[in-house]
């Protein structure tokens, strides 16, 4: 299965320039949790999560309305190509521990993006064992419940 057949291909993106409760009303009215950011003609340069958000502007006491999204930002994110097989992106979202990827074409412009959902919404076609193996090793824990008594 390629990931283009998985991805989700609306995907709001945010500018470098963006105050992050710009950022955050991007994700409320679009019901997500990350958005890329981007430039030009929409070339990916960063991502935020609603994590992001919480830990680099909140926690630290950023003025939301004036702090800009480039700040808090994460650069160089981890991207897969629409015509990757499924396995190839499950890898990396395993391997660096992610749990959305931007899917780009050659010049990194944002097209799509790969998540955590879309997996387990594909499962019956990929597997239900691949796609146990990618929860397990994108949360980390081994097959065990970390709060099991």
């Amino acid at each position: 299965m390629k990931v283009k057949e998985c991805m989700c291909t609306q995907v709001a993106c945010v500018t470098p320039q963006d105050t992050i409760t710009n950022v955050a009303k991007v994700m409320e009215t679009n019901h997500v949790g990350c958005v890329p950011v981007c430039e030009g003609s929409q070339q990916i340069c960063g991502i935020i999560t609603d994590r992001d958000i919480v830990l680099r502007a909140v926690a630290t006491g950023k003025n939301l309305a004036q702090t800009m999204a480039s700040e808090i930002m994460t650069t160089n994110p981890y991207t897969c190509k629409q015509d990757e097989d499924m396995q190839k992106a499950q890898d990396t979202m395993t391997q660096n521990q992610v749990r959305r990827l931007p899917v780009c074409d050659n010049q990194q412009r944002v097209i799509g993006m790969l998540t955590f959902g879309d997996i387990a919404n594909n499962g019956q076609e990929l597997g239900q064992e691949q796609v146990c193996q990618t929860v397990e090793g994108i949360c980390n824990c081994n097959g065990q419940f970390k709060n099991a008594e």
